[in-house]
């Protein structure tokens, strides 16, 4: 499998790129700071108290004595297990469900409308629902997992208790804020079933063809290259709701090292 590239920043992930590339969101602007963005996030007490939580600041803290790398390292490669073994569900949660033929997915890829002439406005609820139903799936998995890290990497060291402490802060000053813009994705998408629809319509109509509801999800049809962008945008929001886990396990390793 393949490991997911790491997020530098809110703006460089994935997700961010997917969007931009799909003409679901303007472009955006690589020069903005991510910290400047993320003031504007955080409201003026929650910034107080993230202050306070910061303290004295991690560096400043003393680490873990040697003789306890052995038994964190245990405790390490147990949290990095449970991420791999998170990451790799969804992942085929994902590929399987939006690639017909790749075995049961335990979210199913609706059936598409073969009425015509096709409403868009009709067909494609079911694959917002489908987006939406995965989305949840994240979640559901993502956050405890989240927590079950930091609260191994608390354990650690003073230093990474303290790492714990800030995190644990961030996504409950920042956790209402992202749920708002990722149930954005599900409804911003609509404008890419639409515009490849649109597309397929202009193609019969140019060749003189019948539309034929059996042919699209053929591969390069329209139906089906609307599914892998789909696949493509939740292996991207996979990416990104896993960083804040993926950051933790990496600090550990570093201390542990």
């Amino acid at each position: 499998m393949t490991r997911m590239p790491t997020r530098t920043n809110f703006h460089s992930s994935e997700l961010i790129r997917c969007l931009a590339d799909l003409t679901l969101v303007d472009a955006v602007d690589p020069g903005t700071a991510f910290a400047e963005k993320l003031g504007q996030w955080i409201h003026f007490a929650d910034a107080i108290t993230l202050s306070a939580v910061h303290g004295e600041g991690i560096a400043a803290l003393p680490k873990a004595h040697s003789g306890a790398h052995a038994a964190h390292s245990t405790v390490r490669d147990a949290a990095a297990a449970e991420f791999e073994r998170i990451q790799t569900f969804l992942i085929n949660s994902i590929t399987r469900s939006c690639s017909p033929g790749q075995g049961k997915a335990f979210i199913s890829l609706p059936e598409p409308e073969t009425e015509l002439p096709l409403n868009p406005a009709t067909a494609y609820p079911p694959y917002r629902r489908f987006y939406e139903a995965h989305q949840r799936d994240m979640e559901s998995n993502i956050q405890p997992l989240r927590v079950n890290v930091r609260n191994a990497v608390a354990k650690a060291s003073p230093a990474l208790r303290k790492l714990a402490e800030l995190d644990a802060t961030l996504e409950k000053i920042l956790r209402d804020r992202e749920t708002k813009l990722l149930s954005k994705v599900p409804v911003l998408l609509k404008k890419r079933f639409e515009q490849l629809f649109k597309e397929h319509q202009q193609k019969l109509a140019e060749t003189g063809q019948a539309d034929d509801p059996a042919a699209w999800m053929q591969p390069g049809s329209w139906l089906a290259r609307f599914c892998n962008d789909m696949q493509v945008l939740l292996l991207a929001e996979l990416e990104f709701r896993l960083q804040p886990a993926m950051g933790l396990i990496e600090a550990f390793k570093q201390d542990t090292q």
